[in-house]
């Protein structure tokens, strides 16, 4: 005949605690909820390691990488500059968005756009 143990998983770890919380002082409680934090943290970090492995593996047998099927995030480039301001080299414009307004200054002067493109 096979014996149960009626206690639930929670009821065990509590007769298994090696220190009774009451006699604790503040630090170790403290330090003991540092270690709780990390362990939790360290729990979630490994449970995801394991969902990623077996979302790689599921997508490796479809004939896919994982980075297919949720679309590779594209990093933006910063736009090169087109234009550059030859009273002070360090100010450029790409040619998007509103015109700097040194640009501005300089086309209402009678400059053209040509004057400040970088060759």
């Amino acid at each position: 005949m096979q014996t149960t143990n009626s206690r639930s998983p929670l009821d065990r770890r509590k007769t298994e605690m090696p220190k009774d919380l009451e006699t604790l002082t503040l630090k170790e409680l403290k330090e003991l909820r540092k270690d709780v934090d990390t362990a939790i943290s360290s729990f979630h970090e490994r449970e995801k390691a394991k969902a990623r492995a077996v979302l790689e593996a599921t997508a490796k047998e479809m004939g896919f990488s994982l980075d297919d099927i949720l679309g590779k995030k594209a990093r933006r480039v910063k736009p090169t500059a087109k234009y550059r301001n030859p009273e002070n080299p360090a100010e450029t414009w790409s040619g998007r968005g509103r015109r700097p307004r040194w640009l501005e200054e300089a086309l209402s002067n009678g400059a053209s756009l040509e004057d400040f493109a970088i060759a």
